[in-house]
């Protein structure tokens, strides 16, 4: 297969959560996050959008937010099933 159309190994992926304290869907997306990125060995982070002024501005009517590899995958709701395809295809 050409190098061009080879998937990334989910360990080389990364996730990132955006989030502010005491969102309960933040929260929710968390355990959803975990959980895959656990299962898959996919590395993640979460930035805190009270910490980080231009996340705040471009994120807070969404929050929380996924990113997957720095593009934006989902917000409100995390979706298991959708997490885990984004992340082995």
């Amino acid at each position: 297969m050409s190098p061009l159309f080879r998937r990334r190994p989910p360990q080389d992926r990364l996730v990132t959560l955006i989030r502010k304290p005491g969102c309960h869907l933040c929260d929710d997306a968390q355990v959803v996050v975990e959980k895959v990125c656990g299962d898959l060995g996919v590395p993640w982070e979460q930035k805190d959008i009270t910490e980080d002024r231009e996340l705040h501005d471009q994120y807070w009517e969404q929050i929380p937010v996924v990113l997957v590899d720095g593009r934006q995958h989902t917000f409100w709701r995390v979706n298991e099933g959708r997490l885990r395809k984004a992340l082995t295809d």
